[in-house]
């Protein structure tokens, strides 16, 4: 048809281009249309300060290969691009550029250290959005959003406002996680535990009435016994009933403080008595409140001893923990320290440990907007893929606490509430007020803290379609068909996105939720810079191209489970797209473009097919059909490998090979063009690069294989019996051939005759239909079928489930000598494995020998073992 295409697929040479001819063609564009449904997907927002990682790649191909494959089914699709800002994560990017120059955020103050911030986000923050391009992404770009452009931020001082006025957001002192090197609060999804080897530190604390007697307490944070205002115990222990109401010397102070009694005080953990320290722990902080003890912070918010500190002030935290201890072992009042098993929180982004610190902040009520998005999945209308995670979803959202939402840094939304410096009234507005409502009173001052970056981000499916205005776009794509995101920020946004939904929407925001694994390296751990065992994606794009990366990535992708990635898992995907390639050009070079411009459908009536095209026909619709209820079960993977099973080596290996002799007939070419057409247009949303080069090289009538419909699925097209009886024709021609191997019979021999035996007369007259093609393909001057098995002298056998297959040998080859020369091979492979258990049995070779070297021997004495009794079997068939 055409001798336009090249004899190798080079990527480079397509991807741009064809990437670039979609964005001019305006094909990723989406307008509401009353006439179609819409099908939206929210992008997951990467941060501004982010670069392509293979997590990015995975989660922006699934996304697209439903983009993709909805908008060929007909729906009105839309991609909703954007970034986030990304508060803590881009504020320390910028403080670390002003570090090298010796400047500090404070040296330049708050409004000069802002703008510096948005010229670094307008220099570097479409970096990432670049690279997604790299990916083939199709989001209509046109609507790109930033979750601090002027319209988005009055979408979050709006959802402020009406929280705060319905009683839903409060401000407080509370023991919230604090973050010393961020200087900043942190909700508790941003202070994940972490085990730490720590120890447990035994002190004692001397009576007042009588300083020789003491009570010993058990604590793992030595440093903020500074601030401790009591001592509790458990009323029903016997061993400190009596002491319930006495007091004690705080030991390095000399502050006194009361044994207090209470049910909460763990009698088997350490001594049974712990010390309280109402402002640096959350227990602690209940049981001030309960018994009305003296708060004392000693810390100070970078995480060093402040004045309250005594003669550790200025120390950081943990060098004060080492003088405090030095210190009480002098004075004989450390009794012992032991070894235990901690967990402690670390911030989510710069790993420190952080410090439970009493703090006035500002939070959202979450029980009263959980209730409802509970209802949402336990009643179906939210669905998350795998089920399981629905269990984790509603784990914690039955279990929920109120969100910490102010942050201590500049980079971000500023709180809407001000205070009047003339009689102190707060107010609470979407935008600053002109002057007080009480005093009127000009003077005002901001709250100097800003949102925590999820409070934008949970806005995100309707925020992006600006919100609160009721446009028609969010009454048209809202609420959105799926989301997909990994497991770890299920609490972050996942579960606050369904309550921002309901509550300001009145509706789910997201139909499905599609959480898929961890990207991991090849022995499971996780990829990470300090590991060094990234695999960068634009690196892979770069050596085999977008479409073997995305294949690759989603054909080892089950769902749920994490990925265990090595580059060579690259070389699938590139060996898939040479062989789509490859079949792709052969077939265009033999295509008579007179001959292909019938319908399928209406040839079928008018004639019957030959069986390996009625054969052909009813795999493909089947592997159709397989394919769109994986893609429909978001089974990524089963999806894309049922499609790559089929076209490798039931169409290439198979049928191609069956009529490359008769290519010209007109069967065969209507066939081979509309199963290539409509195999193109299924691959499609897994390679759109390679499946529009190709399409393009087609007589088509659409600008774009995106334009193109879906391939409809023909069922009564679909003959489980013809693809049943081609199946089994098939593997008895397989079954030959390794048989002509085993006997060293070369392919161009002509002399070599085969009979099957079956077991029922039906059973013979179904092999004799396709009698032909095992002749021809199985390269047999003579084939006979018999029922029942009659064992006859000279004949290699083999079984293959309830037939024998046998080749008689007279005039084939000498049996004599073939015997003899399989006794060699046998006695020399039984040598080799004789030699390699000697080997394995030595202890100093496992000992001394590198573990990959050992396990290569182990594979190695495996495959002989395997040898030696395939050999013995083919002795065994000569008969």
């Amino acid at each position: 048809m055409t001798d336009e295409i090249a004899k190798q697929y080079n990527p480079k040479d397509t991807e741009d281009k064809w990437y670039k001819f979609w964005e001019e063609s305006n094909l990723f564009l989406a307008k509401p249309d009353p006439k179609k449904k819409p099908y939206t997907i929210v992008i997951p927002p990467p941060n501004v300060t982010g670069i392509l990682h293979m997590g990015h790649a995975l989660n922006n191909t699934i996304q697209d290969i439903l983009i993709r494959y909805q908008r060929m089914q007909g729906f009105n699709t839309l991609w909703m691009p954007g970034t986030d800002h990304a508060g803590i994560a881009t504020q320390n990017v910028v403080e670390k550029s002003l570090a090298k120059v010796g400047l500090k955020r404070q040296d330049l103050g708050r409004d000069k250290f802002i703008q510096r911030v948005w010229s670094w986000k307008e220099e570097y923050g479409s970096t990432i959005i670049r690279q997604l391009k790299k990916l083939g992404t199709s989001c209509d770009w046109s609507r790109l959003r930033f979750t601090m452009d002027e319209e988005y931020s009055k979408a979050v001082m709006e959802a402020f406002v009406r929280l705060y006025n319905k009683g839903l957001i409060y401000r407080g002192s509370y023991i919230i996680n604090w973050c010393p090197r961020c200087q900043t609060a942190l909700s508790d999804e941003e202070a994940a535990h972490h085990s730490l080897q720590g120890n447990l530190y035994y002190l004692k604390y001397p009576l007042k009435e009588n300083p020789n007697k003491f009570v010993i307490v058990a604590t793992t944070r030595p440093e903020t016994m500074l601030g401790d205002t009591a001592v509790a115990v458990n009323p029903k222990d016997k061993r400190y009933k009596l002491l319930i109401g006495k007091k004690l010397n705080l030991p390095l102070v000399n502050r006194e403080i009361a044994i207090i009694g209470d049910n909460m005080v763990d009698t088997k953990f350490g001594t049974g008595a712990v010390k309280v320290t109402p402002a640096h722990d959350p227990n602690d902080y209940a049981l001030g409140k309960k018994h009305n003890l003296e708060f004392i912070n000693v810390l100070r918010a970078d995480g060093s001893m402040n004045e309250l500190a005594g003669d550790y002030q200025n120390m950081d935290r943990f060098k004060a923990r080492e003088a405090i201890l030095e210190d009480l072992k002098k004075q004989g009042l450390l009794e012992k320290v032991e070894a235990h098993e901690l967990s402690a929180g670390h911030c989510y982004r710069c790993h420190t440990i952080v410090e439970p610190y009493l703090s006035k902040q500002w939070f959202v009520k979450m029980k009263p907007l959980a209730k409802g998005a509970i209802d949402a999945v336990k009643k179906g209308k939210v669905n998350f893929y795998p089920k399981r995670w629905s269990k984790v979803y509603l784990n914690w959202m039955e279990n929920i606490r109120d969100w910490c939402i102010s942050r201590q840094i500049w980079w971000g939304h500023r709180i809407p509430v001000y205070y009047c410096n003339k009689c102190n009234e707060t107010i609470v507005s979407a935008a600053k007020p002109q002057n007080c409502p009480k005093c009127k009173s000009n003077d005002l001052r901001q709250d100097e803290d800003v949102l925590d970056t999820w409070f934008s981000s949970w806005l995100w499916p309707f925020a992006t379609f600006y919100w609160p205005n009721e446009s028609k776009d969010l009454k048209y794509f809202y609420p959105t068909a799926t989301l997909v995101t990994a497991p770890e920020i299920i609490f972050f946004w996942v579960a606050r996105m369904i309550m921002a939904g309901l509550e300001f929407q009145k509706d789910i925001p997201f139909k499905d939720v599609y959480i898929h694994g961890t990207v991991r390296d090849i022995e499971g751990k996780k990829m990470s810079k300090s590991l060094g065992n990234i695999i960068d994606p634009l690196e892979i794009i770069n050596e085999y191209g977008t479409d073997a990366l995305r294949f690759s990535l989603i054909s080892i992708t089950a769902q749920g489970q994490d990925v265990f990635l090595s580059k060579e898992r690259f070389e699938q995907g590139r060996n898939f797209a040479n062989k789509i390639w490859n079949a792709s050009r052969f077939i265009l070079m033999n295509l008579d473009s007179t001959m292909i411009k019938t319908d399928l459908c209406q040839f079928l009536k008018k004639e019957e097919l030959t069986l390996v095209n009625r054969w052909i026909l009813s795999r493909f619709y089947s592997t159709l059909k397989e394919t769109k209820k994986n893609l429909d079960n978001y089974q990524f993977n089963e999806a894309a490998n049922t499609l790559y099973a089929f076209f490798w080596h039931e169409f290439c290996d198979w049928y191609l090979e069956i009529i490359k002799h008769d290519i010209k007939n007109a069967h065969n070419q209507l066939v081979m063009y509309k199963i290539l057409d409509k195999f193109l247009r299924a691959m499609h949303p897994f390679m759109p690069f390679i499946t529009e080069e190709i399409w393009q090289k087609l007589a088509t009538q659409t600008s774009s294989i995106m334009l193109s419909s879906y391939p409809h699925i023909q069922e009564k097209i679909i003959d489980k019996k013809t693809e049943k009886t081609f199946s089994e024709a098939l593997e008895i021609i397989t079954t030959i051939r390794n048989m002509r191997m085993e006997l060293d019979i070369p392919v161009q021999a002509n002399n070599l005759g085969a009979k099957i035996f079956t077991t029922s007369k039906a059973k013979k007259a179904m092999l004799e239909s396709v009698s032909g093609q095992i002749m021809n393909l199985a390269r047999l001057n003579k084939l006979e079928i018999f029922v029942d098995f009659k064992e006859t002298k000279g004949e290699f056998v083999n079984v293959l489930r309830d037939l024998h297959i046998s080749i008689p040998l007279t005039g084939v080859i000498d049996i004599a000598k073939h015997e003899e020369k399989l006794s060699m091979k046998i006695q020399k492979v039984e040598s080799e494995i004789k030699a390699k258990e000697g080997m394995l049995a030595k202890k100093d070779f496992l000992q001394r020998a590198p573990r990959d070297i050992v396990e290569n021997e182990i594979e190695k004495l495996k495959n002989l073992k395997s040898e030696v009794q395939k050999l013995k079997g083919v002795k065994d068939g000569l008969r």
